[in-house]
């Protein structure tokens, strides 16, 4: 180890090494051939994840893909403002209807588990807006009397920003409560653009994800599909409370998790910021940064200005971010 190194540095690289040592995979599959998914999530919402993944995307060394997976209320289109080249509808096939050979067997209601076959008396009516697409009313109908049509649950959006980053997001139709399955297209999709990205320059690109916020189905969706899990963390009493559940959701995932803490120092909430760094300590959880509570923050926030922007001191902190998230998960920093 360099002698020049200050006690801060080198305890900041023993943490590093820990978590590298507790998740290889973390090292061995983000070689030229692999891509490196990083989900930037949060507990709860207003924690500042978008603003976290927005500035990270201002900073980040090398070629990358940005991702809003937060399809439910995207809104880092607000602060990146990418072009959209193109807008795809994502459906999911259900069943519209019954033609004349149904017998009324009952059958397709008795395994659909989500009511969305009802049965009144002797008549069966479909509730396309409760039908999961699993596909087990067509497989046990013996005289195929499902008409099969389609429910729109959303679209996605690929374009580029202004460094010519590739851009892809989504948005489900107003209305729609299924989401995991539009952010499965989503992933889909990405998976494509990774490989279009690596057969124009020889390597897989980084990925940032602006994950949806919470512990429910959307959030654990995007983490199952990422590489590892960077935590924004609310030091207020509700934050530290839905930052625990977060721990406790995408600790199940296996995958390598780190955090940070923004709007540390706000008056009276000290014992708040001590507890994060506390959790932090005492689960193994590195704590990359430490973004400070300043009013010329939320007055930049309040008019989509990235906090990457306000001034070198914010620039530098997620730069430093940015550099700290790259080694912890397993790539060492290149030019772009």
């Amino acid at each position: 180890m360099h002698k020049g190194r200050s006690r801060q540095s080198r305890e900041r690289h023993a943490r590093l090494n820990s978590v590298r040592n507790r998740f290889p995979i973390a090292n061995s599959r983000h070689t030229s051939e692999h891509t490196m998914r990083i989900a930037i999530a949060s507990g709860k919402g207003g924690a500042g994840k978008t603003s976290v993944a927005a500035s990270l995307d201002r900073v980040w060394p090398t070629a990358h893909i940005m991702a809003d997976t937060d399809v439910e209320a995207p809104n880092l289109h607000i602060f990146l403002k990418p072009d959209i080249a193109a807008s795809t509808t994502i459906a999911l096939p259900i069943p519209v209807q019954f033609d004349a050979s149904c017998t009324g067997c009952s059958s397709c209601h008795d395994i659909c588990h989500y009511g969305a076959i009802a049965k009144f008396g002797t008549k069966l009516k479909i509730f396309p807006d409760m039908c999961h697409a699993c596909g087990g009313c067509f497989a046990v109908c013996e005289t195929d009397s499902l008409v099969q049509g389609e429910r729109e649950i959303g679209q996605l959006h690929s374009g580029t920003l202004d460094a010519a980053t590739p851009w892809l997001s989504g948005a489900t139709r107003i209305g729609e409560v299924m989401t995991p399955p539009l952010i499965r297209a989503l992933f889909k999709r990405l998976s494509v653009l990774e490989e279009e990205m690596a057969a124009q320059t020889g390597q897989k690109p980084e990925v940032l994800l602006d994950s949806p916020p919470g512990v429910s189905c959307p959030a654990v969706t995007v983490g199952s599909h990422a590489d590892a899990i960077i935590m924004v963390v609310d030091s207020s009493p509700f934050g530290l409370h839905d930052f625990r559940l977060a721990h406790q959701a995408f600790g199940r995932l296996n995958r390598p998790l780190a955090c940070v803490l923004n709007r540390a120092g706000i008056p009276g909430n000290a014992q708040g910021d001590e507890t994060v760094r506390s959790y932090c300590t005492k689960h193994n959880l590195p704590l990359l940064a430490e973004l400070p509570f300043e009013l010329e923050a939320a007055a930049a926030y309040s008019t989509g200005k990235l906090l990457a922007d306000i001034s070198p001191a914010w620039k530098e902190r997620f730069t430093k971010l940015a550099e700290d998230i790259r080694e912890l998960f397993g790539r060492q920093a290149c030019a772009r």
